[in-house]
């Protein structure tokens, strides 16, 4: 193995290893379609899911499943510490430097996390406020769209944001936990700052597809994008049945 001593980045037997921002234009492109053909595929696979669980689970079923969980105040905190776990799992999976094959399981291990964390609210939604589940999909894509194109245009390098973001979301989850301890509604007012952060998440995501992240990373690359973009969907999905209730 040998170093362009003009560009550390540079190994002879592998090609471009550095941030794409820094590659040549044909691999910074095939790494920005590949990142995104890869979440295209992950809402894909997201939706086809939960499709299969809604058609093939009887309803009875889903019922009963639903009538356990609600019941117990630590059910949705086990579900929760279960959820942040395997999240864990899978985006250290997906960053894996040695195969490409555990990448693809870790992104795929996250798509059925989502999609199994999902079924509560959706079951909610759809017994309650079922438009809300196809206008909150539409709204949470035409945002994601516009923000992509906001940071894609700016060309912004926003990968300073992280450590804010971490501590961010960190509160967010102190919040919520304590919602499900004590008992008390989060609101309206939540979710709106859930969106708001969401929505800062797919910039600074957006951002590390630019500026951070290397050519052959477009699996980690669409999996934090996913999960920005599943954060977005279930506050806009939550706040659009908070308002159908009123």
């Amino acid at each position: 193995m040998s170093y362009d001593s003009q560009n550390p980045y540079q190994v002879s037997y592998s090609g471009f290893a550095g941030p794409a921002i820094l590659a040549e234009e044909d691999a910074r492109a095939a790494f920005i379609r590949r990142t995104y053909l890869h979440l295209a595929g992950a809402i894909a696979a997201f939706v086809a899911i939960e499709a299969a669980i809604f058609t093939l689970v009887p309803m009875a079923a889903l019922d009963s499943m639903m009538q356990t969980l609600f019941a117990a105040r630590w059910g949705w905190l086990v579900v929760l510490a279960g959820f942040i776990g395997v999240s864990w799992l899978a985006q250290t999976w997906a960053s894996s430097e040695t195969s490409q094959s555990v990448q693809y399981l870790g992104l795929s291990l996250y798509v059925v996390a989502e999609s199994i964390i999902f079924v509560p609210l959706l079951y909610i939604a759809s017994a309650f406020a079922p438009g809300a589940i196809p206008a909150a999909g539409i709204l949470t894509l035409v945002m994601f769209g516009g923000l992509t194109a906001l940071v894609f245009i700016t060309r912004s390098d926003l990968t300073s944001w992280g450590k804010y973001l971490w501590c961010a979301g960190f509160a967010a989850l102190g919040v919520v936990i304590a919602s499900v301890i004590f008992g008390f509604d989060l609101g309206v007012w939540f979710s709106g700052v859930m969106i708001a952060l969401a929505s800062a998440y797919i910039l600074y995501d957006t951002s590390n597809v630019l500026h951070r992240y290397r050519t052959e990373q477009y699996v980690a690359a669409a999996l934090a994008l996913f999960a920005s973009v599943a954060l977005l969907f279930w506050y806009i999905l939550r706040l659009m049945m908070e308002l159908n209730r009123r």
